[in-house]
């Protein structure tokens, strides 16, 4: 997470190339949205004991369990991509290149918006993440596969978003601390839908679909020096105190 926010904090619109990052989470964690307290959703004492971290993002959003999945995050400007009508639109057009991947690897994917049955309540806030459907989240077989979270900054664009390999939903929603069943039901992951959790492979496979989506050549770097330092201090002073993980105090 420290990462992400260095790269967001480092990005310049005028002079910045889009960056795209792909990476995975381990040991598992559950990381919290921005604005929710550990102490109103999650049992904190049963993740202390069993040893899960809690680390907050940047972006909104409910509790998400992050074990044996791909994420993504990706940091540019408005410029850099398809005009979009609105921020809710901006979802659709920065995760056209989820639909594309998807559907390389035989999965019928679509936006809720499109698929769901008419009457179908979407945008409800809850506090476990997959509990709920916005509009542009991708469902396939009916179930939500992965979540996505946005941020803004004056003339940047962050997004992140996860692929889950398994599903864990069920796990997640064990440390919460309201735990109706219902909750981790409606949930996808890539082994439910035949998909071999090679993670090498699929992140070729997405690196590939987001090149050809946007009609960018992606070209393989690392932390700027700028970006290091930045990550470096960010991880000390923020994400290793429970005042911002737990808290949200402290940005």
């Amino acid at each position: 997470m420290a990462i992400d926010e260095a790269l967001l904090r480092s990005f310049d619109p005028a002079v910045s190339l889009p960056v795209l990052r792909l990476y995975g989470w381990n040991p598992p964690a559950l990381s919290l949205g921005r604005f929710q307290k550990a102490a109103e959703v999650l049992d904190v004492e049963r993740c202390q004991t069993d040893g899960v971290a809690v680390v907050r993002r940047v972006t909104g959003g409910g509790v998400i369990y992050h074990a044996d999945e791909l994420t993504y995050s990706l940091v540019c400007s408005p410029s850099h991509i398809p005009p979009a009508s609105s921020i809710k639109d901006s979802f659709r057009v920065l995760t056209g290149f989820l639909l594309s991947f998807y559907r390389t690897l035989g999965i019928e994917a679509a936006y809720a918006t499109d698929v769901v049955p008419e009457g179908t309540r979407l945008g409800e806030r809850t506090a476990f993440c997959f509990a709920g459907k916005e509009s542009f989240d991708i469902l396939a077989k009916g179930g939500k596969i992965g979540g996505n979270a946005q941020r803004r900054l004056k003339g940047a664009i962050f997004q992140h978003g996860s692929i889950p390999l398994y599903n864990r939903a069920g796990k997640g929603l064990s440390y919460m601390r309201e735990q109706a069943p219902e909750y981790a039901t409606g949930t996808l992951s890539l082994a439910e839908c035949g998909v071999p959790a090679d993670i090498c492979s699929l992140e070729a496979g997405l690196a590939t679909a987001f090149s050809g989506h946007f009609g960018v050549k992606l070209l393989r770097g690392s932390l700027s020096a700028l970006e290091q330092a930045d990550m470096e201090s960010l991880l000390v002073n923020k994400y290793s105190t429970e005042q911002w993980n737990l808290e949200g105090a402290g940005e």
